[in-house]
């Protein structure tokens, strides 16, 4: 993959393949957006459950949309549950699918698939409904979405509709991020070593100059006016512990937020690695006591059966995105109207492809 500007890798027909056997819903008729639904969201229906993201920040996983812009990805990372694979075809920055229709796809894509949730026995219909009116969109799916060269109109069309977004980077391309017009509620950007070597063993970065991005990213945070979480996927034998070194870099970022997680043993990631590199939930909660020392943040909150510890700013009143505190009240206050269900008839076609009236950017 070349260096310089962003580019997004043709998707081949067997990664392609691939990915519609993994329940992904690729959108938009470039192949290069995609739509799944979470596992959370339909723990949420089925079992009451939610996400860790509901507690540190207020997300109700039954109304959060899990999708990407931009299926490839520029790194590799050992620890990533995700099916490795690119291209040296790349899409032009002008042929690629407008931000609009991905949406609405991605969103009618979800819906089709909540529709045989309805008559789940532990399903409450209530929430079934609210779960048809997404409130957040968790561009995280897959890949690297700052590949995407109209991010910033996707994010501004979420906005428009009255949803917040979750914008997950590897931090590889600064220059977006720098010039990124509406920013996302919150912006996630991973942080993979605490040296060149460690971060390089871990990425596996196809750019060659990975770290030296990522560092210029780290040192843009601070004027970004958004939210900001660093993020810490800890793989034991490969990039956990080093807290000191780590703590200097994050500082440098002037995070809201750090989350410290766990390597989960699954997906493709099983290839590459063994449980033995899962830590403990009390190994992610030493980690995440000893980088807050170092840090002089708070550990404000774990959630064991995610493996995931949360560090803020010192004295920090309230964790959760402050229009979901408001809409949270509102709710407990009977204030919110019951959400109205859109019709899903005929939107698919003989070969299980959304069908939509796409609304067009002029």
């Amino acid at each position: 993959m070349p260096d310089g500007e962003p580019v997004m890798p043709v998707i081949d027909g067997k990664l392609m393949d691939t990915f519609r056997r993994q329940h992904y819903k690729v959108v938009g008729e470039r192949g290069h957006a995609a739509a799944k639904v979470c596992h959370w969201t339909k723990a949420a229906l089925t079992e009451d459950r939610m996400c860790y993201k509901h507690d540190f920040y207020g997300i109700n996983s039954h109304q959060c949309l899990q999708m990407t812009p931009s299926l490839t990805c520029n790194f590799a990372c050992e620890h990533c549950w995700r099916v490795h694979g690119t291209s040296l075809e790349t899409h032009a920055p002008d042929a690629v699918d407008d931000p609009i229709r991905i949406l609405d796809e991605s969103l009618q894509s979800q819906r089709l698939d909540l529709t045989g949730f309805k008559g789940h026995k532990t399903v409450d219909m209530e929430r079934w409904r609210e779960a048809n009116e997404m409130k957040h969109v968790a561009i995280s799916l897959d890949g690297e979405p700052t590949q995407y060269p109209r991010l910033g109109e996707f994010i501004a069309e979420c906005h428009r509709r009255g949803m917040t977004t979750f914008l997950v980077t590897n931090g590889s391309y600064p220059e977006v991020l720098e010039k990124l017009d509406p920013l996302p509620t919150q912006l996630y950007v991973s942080v993979y070593g605490p040296n060149k070597e460690i971060f390089t063993r871990t990425t596996h970065s196809l750019l060659s100059d990975g770290w030296e991005r990522f560092n210029r990213t780290l040192d843009l945070l601070p004027s970004l006016d958004t939210r900001i979480v660093l993020r810490h996927t800890l793989t034991k034998d490969l990039n956990m512990g080093w807290e000191a070194d780590y703590a200097r870099m994050d500082l440098r970022a002037d995070p809201d937020f750090v989350e410290t997680k766990g390597y989960m043993f699954v997906g493709a990631s099983r290839e590459r690695l063994s449980m033995s590199n899962m830590p403990s939930h009390e190994e992610i909660k030493q980690f995440a006591a000893n980088l807050a020392e170092h840090m002089g943040y708070d550990v404000r909150a774990d959630i064991p059966q995610s493996r995931v510890c949360l560090l803020t700013r010192p004295g920090m009143e309230d964790t959760w995105i402050p229009a979901l505190r408001e809409r949270d009240r509102l709710k407990a206050e009977g204030k919110l109207p019951i959400p109205e269900v859109p019709s899903n008839r005929g939107l698919r076609d003989a070969n299980g492809k959304v069908r939509l009236p796409v609304a067009k950017v002029a």
